[in-house]
């Protein structure tokens, strides 16, 4: 039996890792794969922001899941102190006392190796497998293997491998950046971006993509247009685009539920239903919307209020909050009395635009026999001082 083994930080797991391991599995004709991450790196120290060990676990068995003949191991992931190559491949052998082992690293690691702990046992146990991913590397290793060859009479294994520009510390710097989506497999993506890991913040068509397709096709239109409506009076009057783009994106992602589904979603995610069973249906998406946006897409409470508010409007809202409201009221594709008028002071005067809005949202649900939403009556008495 034919074993390797491949170990790293996997901090986070990307497309260059699974490249890796494919071309280990086929070039050395390996019955098994086993990954091994690692919980406290002996020779490095991790970065700040890295995820708990349990957290980098499920991300590397998430990434290799469907790789064939790989499996991950907690080996290392378990151990409290600094896990060293030498002991993992021990307790490896005793798993599997008749295989032949090959060490899977890089380049860097190789160039090192005689400087790890209890070199030559390990070399005892292993065969060592570099990866190459080009010229250079290919010389370097061929340099280093003739002197480890000669001096401890150990063959050294070479697998080439095919080069992705992407390593895990330019892809945790490429996250807040809204960038990195294609190194990284979509369902470790979303776990990163749900949970906010490495500071990481959605890159924004994945971002449309997925707000895009949680909503009636005829909606998506208006929402566009709602976001592009944002960002101008976001820029206008100083607010935080990516807030103001994150809110107008995710606004309405409830939209299509019916009242049970609302309060579904509300129950679901812990907030207090109360008297919202009497509440006009069309209210109920802002609140619901704003809850699972925050469970699937780990948004700030800043933006969470903006979606939550967008519809009824609030006493003492926030700058963000009114942006919403208003570009939620009077993107491109509205069509209503006063519309021009609404836009106009919109870009003029912004509390002047809410109370108008505000107004004339009052006056409709009104013509159509509605009590008005207390919130709504709130906004514009505290924007009038009453």
């Amino acid at each position: 039996m034919r074993v390797g083994i491949y170990g790293g930080t996997f901090n986070p797991p990307h497309i260059g890792h699974e490249s890796s391991a494919k071309a280990a599995l086929h070039q050395l004709d390996l019955d098994l794969l086993v990954v091994v991450p690692v919980g406290v790196p002996p020779h490095k120290s991790l970065p700040p922001g890295t995820p708990s060990p349990d957290i980098r676990l499920f991300l590397t068995h998430t990434a290799f899941h469907r790789s064939p003949k790989t499996i991950v191991s907690n080996i290392e992931i378990n151990n409290p102190g600094p896990s060293y190559t030498v002991e993992t491949i021990s307790v490896i052998k005793q798993i599997y006392p008749d295989a032949e082992l090959f060490l899977l690293i890089g380049t860097d690691m190789y160039l090192s190796l005689e400087s790890w702990k209890d070199f030559e046992l390990l070399l005892g146990m292993v065969v060592p497998a570099v990866f190459s991913r080009n010229a250079n590397d290919f010389r370097l290793i061929a340099d280093h293997s003739a002197h480890i060859q000669k001096q401890y009479g150990v063959a050294i294994k070479t697998v080439m491998n095919s080069v992705v520009p992407i390593s895990s510390s330019g892809l945790r710097a490429m996250l807040p950046k809204r960038g990195g989506v294609g190194y990284i497999k979509d369902t470790n993506y979303s776990y990163i971006i749900k949970n906010r890991i490495y500071d990481a913040k959605p890159e924004w068509n994945w971002l449309r993509e997925r707000a895009y397709s949680m909503l009636n096709p005829e909606r998506v239109q208006h929402v566009t247009a709602c976001e592009a409506i944002a960002l101008n009076l976001a820029k206008h009057w100083g607010v935080n685009e990516d807030d103001v783009r994150e809110a107008a994106i995710l606004h309405d992602i409830t939209k299509k539920f019916g009242l049970d589904g609302h309060i579904r979603i509300l129950q679901d995610h812990g907030v207090p239903v109360g008297t919202l069973k009497q509440a006009e249906e069309k209210l109920l998406h802002a609140r619901s919307g704003a809850a699972l946006a925050r469970a699937v897409f780990g948004i700030s409470d800043t933006v969470a209020e903006a979606i939550k508010w967008h519809t009824t409007g609030k006493a003492d809202m926030s700058m963000l909050e009114k942006v919403l409201y208003l570009a939620d009221y009077i993107e491109a594709t509205r069509d209503f009395p006063g519309v021009e008028e609404l836009r106009r002071l919109a870009f003029e005067n912004i509390d002047e635009a809410m109370i108008m809005g505000l107004e004339m949202t009052v006056k409709d649900v009104q013509s159509r026999g509605i009590i008005p939403d207390q919130a709504t009556l709130d906004a514009l008495n505290y924007l009038k001082g009453l």
